[in-house]
């Protein structure tokens, strides 16, 4: 299933879509009232949107795409965005050559302020930075509570996959010596436009990867070119902590941010930036003007 949040008028709710049309479900009697709630309630969840999708005796409230404003799948997302840095070798190259290639998974956050649905406004920050940079991410949603997960069942754990725009000053970052606060500039987390359920993604470590800024390709990739796989980082993130339903993991960006170019292409005003990632659609995102 392709889950979607998204608002109506001043009204927030969540659907699915099918064949090219977004089913509201917050409105349908049984159903959770965000997908949120419905993640946290566990597998009855997803076998209840399946029974009343399957079920032609209700009626359903449909929308086009052009009729909603589309939100982040997690609208109020509980925790911190956990990332996953220099994941893909030759990221970690162009950034910093080969000594920064990493031997154990690298891990910061991004604020919860920073999340931005699809077609949502990037705020430029152009008063505190010069350097914002994209980063094309695949990210996952945990599904359910679990601590000290083992790889082999790590899967298990995840409600679904999205894609991710870990949007950073660069500038920030180098400046205060750490990650958080040129990470966490509010709107510089847009995630969607859906939350593919698990099942449909027949396998996340073979997706191919591309983004664009105004149309050029500059990311070209496939998450077979992780360093740390899917199984690795959960695993890892739940030996000391436990990972709650509703988590999002962003998985780490494959070259070709702008950073990497000589010399570097930053970020501008008005600037649209699109990532597409196999089978998850497309996160498109413009830059304030």
């Amino acid at each position: 299933m392709k889950f979607v949040s998204f608002q109506v008028g001043d009204r927030q709710t969540y659907g699915v879509e099918r064949n090219g049309r977004i089913i509201e479900l917050s409105c349908i009697d049984g159903l959770s009232k965000d997908l949120l709630d419905g993640i946290e309630e566990g597998e009855g969840f997803f076998q209840k949107v399946k029974k009343v999708l399957q079920d032609d005796s209700v009626e359903h409230r449909t929308y086009s795409h052009d009729e909603i404003k589309w939100l982040s799948p997690i609208p109020r997302v509980k925790r911190n965005i956990m990332c996953v840095g220099k994941n893909y070798r030759d990221h970690a190259i162009e950034m910093g050559g080969e000594r920064d290639i990493p031997k154990d998974i690298m891990i910061f956050t991004k604020a919860t302020n920073t999340v931005v649905g699809h077609e949502e406004t990037v705020l430029h920050h152009g008063e505190m930075t010069e350097q914002l940079d994209y980063e094309g991410e695949l990210a996952v949603v945990i599904g359910k509570r679990g601590k000290g997960i083992s790889p082999e069942e790590a899967l298990e754990y995840v409600f679904g996959y999205t894609i991710l725009n870990d949007i950073t000053a660069r500038d920030l970052q180098k400046k205060h010596g750490q990650f958080f606060i040129g990470k966490s500039l509010d709107t510089t987390c847009p995630v969607g436009p859906y939350l593919v359920t698990r099942e449909e993604v027949a396998d996340p470590q073979n997706l191919k990867i591309t983004t664009r800024v105004n149309g050029e390709i500059r990311q070209s990739s496939n998450t077979s070119e992780m360093i740390f796989n899917i199984p690795t980082i959960i695993s890892t993130l739940s030996k000391g902590m436990t990972l709650e339903p509703g988590d999002i993991i962003a998985t780490g960006t494959p070259a070709g941010v702008g950073k990497g170019f000589n010399p570097p292409l930053f970020l501008k005003k008005g600037d649209r930036v699109e990532i597409e990632i196999e089978s998850l659609g497309i996160l498109t995102n413009q830059l304030q003007a």
